[in-house]
């Protein structure tokens, strides 16, 4: 991979070079290492899913391999190829871990993060990395990144992700369109969400939406497919990925993955 373009705030691109040949499309065996995985064709060329856990997973893409708010240490990831880029949507336990990071972030790695995770990083890793508030936008090799807001907007929840402080992104490769929400509800920035063809939308209670809000969402925003994760909290219980998959509706393929221990 060359001509690395990570995007800076408001917009700008910082220039950079990856090692020639560090992105390989490599056999499912090699990259999933026991992870399920589904494969999407988009206009650059195939792209790859694998869920890790919770809010974690793995995607190789066109413009390379991008591990999604890591956690966990380094071991889950011993399976995957190093990242070319690492996206962080916020800084609470299960998106952001320093020690897994020390363990997985290779020299060409590039970090996306909102500021306040960039805020935490050791300075030798703000070095490789980028903040992106809500509303930025820049680039990574020839796909373009989004910063979407990520927050609460019931009264009793405001306080778990406010406003203004936390990433959702979508990612465009040639006009194919991920979004990977973070830690939200059903805001109106999410349904107002346009040309999605893949989407992983968050469910757990108190600390998101329930199942019912994130349908809702998805029934207006109409990704071509989705992935309900994050929806096992320790205070809420579970939301059950089934019966999203039955509120959605016809619009959207639902993807039912494993993304925790002992999921059939």
């Amino acid at each position: 991979m060359s001509d690395l373009r990570i995007p800076n705030r408001r917009g700008f691109i910082l220039g950079g070079t990856a090692a020639a040949g560090a992105v390989t499309i490599l056999p499912y065996a090699a990259l999933a290492d026991g992870h399920a995985l589904d494969s999407f064709d988009t206009p650059a060329g195939a792209l790859s899913i694998a869920p890790v856990s919770h809010a974690s997973f793995v995607a190789q893409t066109p413009a390379g391999v991008i591990y999604v708010d890591p956690v966990g240490g380094s071991d889950k990831y011993g399976g995957f190829p190093p990242p070319d880029m690492v996206l962080i949507t916020h800084e609470h336990g299960d998106h952001y871990d320093q020690p897994t990071l020390d363990g997985i972030v290779v020299e060409q790695t590039q970090i996306v993060a909102n500021p306040a995770v960039f805020a935490m990083l050791p300075e030798a890793m703000q070095a490789k990395a980028t903040e992106m508030a809500n509303g930025d936008s820049g680039g990574f090799g020839d796909v373009s990144i989004e910063a979407i807001p990520a927050y609460n907007t019931t009264e009793e929840r405001l306080n778990f992700h406010p406003e203004g402080r936390d990433n959702g992104y979508v990612l465009s490769f040639e006009g194919f369109r991920m979004y990977i929400s973070g830690d939200t509800e059903d805001t109106p920035e999410m349904r107002a969400l346009q040309n999605i063809d893949l989407a992983f939308v968050c469910m757990n209670l108190p600390f998101t939406m329930d199942a019912r809000a994130a349908a809702s969402a998805v029934a207006e925003f109409k990704p071509t497919y989705v992935y309900p994760y994050h929806f096992r909290g320790r205070d809420g219980g579970t939301q059950d990925p089934e019966s999203f998959a039955r509120m959605v509706g016809t619009d959207t393929e639902v993807k039912i993955a494993e993304w925790y221990d002992g999921d059939h």
